[in-house]
């Protein structure tokens, strides 16, 4: 008995002096090792009531800021009435008025809505849909793409290697194209555009005929690969290109979606209609919950069965966030303040690249904004984008890297950020700059 008694001592000291991480996979890898326990707008709070400034976003997922009083509230009532009901077996009102409301954001034409619980899930049903529809099986992605980690959507990420690491063979059909990535190839927009788009083009005369193409699928913004717009002449000819050659033109608004850019969402940048609308992150405030929007014409060519999940579109409670989510972006005109406060955000950065050489470029459009790291030689600065990420991050100041060369750092604050939070952000960084 005494013995077993020390066992489970041991066991027990051996239990308090474990780091919470080690009893997370290794798998994730962590910014920092803040555990908040509270969050309010654009702010983070840990135990000790240290307060820090969240400019990640949770990877441009709280737009509306954290715990928004209408989305928890929202929340709280849906969990009185309805956690959960199977789409299959019945019909969530929730995810009902949810599909109504974001009828209301797309183009009239996409009306029908799909709802899954990521963002990959959403791409994953996106290219589900689009073979189906055309009967086709190739979809063409674009360099330095970002869509999912599913065994599919891996294969259509080529942002960094490490989403892809040791996992071949991932499924085929997928060919990739040049993103119009212009500050990378050394061009002006109209040089960049012109080549990436004879590039598609040799790509339809030697890898994927068109009649083979079920769907393109872009980013409006690249993600991951380096928040990069797309030009608006390129996504116009996308699109008449697409249009020309019975090809779908699906549209990944993941990280781009719901204000973020300054438009609703992204490709309304370039005044142009997708096929499919690919939804996640910001669409819930945090809950998970994603979507497609499509056109009823083209979802009823999706042989009914050969899709679903037991969540997808079930959960009424994280419909019932996003439907808040939704409303307050409407409301609180966060769509407008998006792009105010990112020419004012734009402003600052571009100061600050005037003082140091070593932010190479700085571009973005609304709160979607990135400032790249390079060179005088104009090779990558991975070490300078981490040192400055570094300083930010003593100073209370949550910031992320992106880039196939990590060498880009990424501003998405909150949609709901004021101009005096941008500029406290701004001095911060300048301070890190400096040092």
């Amino acid at each position: 008995m005494f013995a077993s008694l020390q066992v489970q001592l041991a066991n027990l000291k051996k239990l308090i002096m474990t780091k919470n991480t080690d009893l997370l996979s290794p798998v994730w890898t962590h910014l920092t090792q803040i555990e908040p326990v509270r969050a309010e707008g654009i702010y983070l709070y840990d135990a000790d009531d240290r307060r820090y400034t969240d400019f990640t976003c949770g990877i441009g997922v709280t737009n509306t800021g954290h715990c928004h009083p209408k989305v928890v509230k929202a929340i709280q009532d849906q969990a009185e009435k309805l956690i959960f009901g199977q789409m299959n077996i019945v019909i969530p009102p929730a995810s009902v008025a949810l599909a109504k409301a974001l009828k209301e954001f797309t183009p009239p034409s996409l009306d029908t809505f799909f709802f899954s619980n990521s963002g990959a899930e959403a791409v994953e049903a996106s290219v589900k849909l689009a073979r189906h529809a055309t009967k086709r099986q190739n979809i063409v992605v674009f360099q330095g793409s970002f869509h999912g980690r599913t065994a599919q959507t891996m294969a259509m990420t080529t942002s960094k290697y490490i989403y892809r690491y040791n996992y071949q063979p991932l499924p085929g059909g997928i060919f990739v194209a040049p993103f119009p990535y212009s500050y990378f190839y050394g061009w002006d927009e109209e040089t960049t555009t012109e080549f990436c788009l004879r590039e598609l083009d040799r790509l339809f005369h030697s890898q994927t005929l068109p009649e083979e193409t079920a769907a393109v699928i872009i980013e409006p913004v690249l993600g991951e690969g380096g928040y990069v717009p797309a030009p608006a002449g390129f996504m116009q000819e996308l699109r008449t290109l697409c249009t020309e050659n019975g090809i779908l033109l699906i549209c990944d608004e993941v990280q781009s979606g719901f204000g973020r850019t300054g438009k609703f969402f992204g490709y309304e940048h370039a005044g142009i209609e997708p096929d499919i609308i690919v939804m996640a992150k910001g669409l819930g405030s945090g809950l998970p919950i994603s979507g497609i929007a499509a056109s009823r014409d083209l979802m009823r060519k999706w042989k009914p069965g050969s899709h679903g999940g037991t969540y997808g579109g079930g959960s009424a409670i994280a419909s019932a966030a996003a439907l808040a989510t939704v409303q307050v972006i409407q409301e609180e005109d966060l769509v407008v303040n998006s792009a105010r406060m990112g020419d004012h955000l734009l402003e600052g950065l571009r100061d600050l690249q005037s003082k140091y050489p070593v932010i190479g470029d700085v571009r973005g459009l609304g709160l979607m904004v990135a400032t790249e790291f390079t060179t005088k030689d104009g090779e990558p600065a991975a070490g300078a984008a981490r040192a400055a990420q570094k300083a930010c991050l003593e100073q209370d100041l949550l910031l992320l890297s992106c880039g196939t060369y990590e060498n880009v750092i990424r501003w998405i604050p909150p949609l709901i950020v004021s101009e005096q939070q941008i500029d406290i952000a701004i001095e911060i960084f300048s301070k890190a700059m400096a040092a």
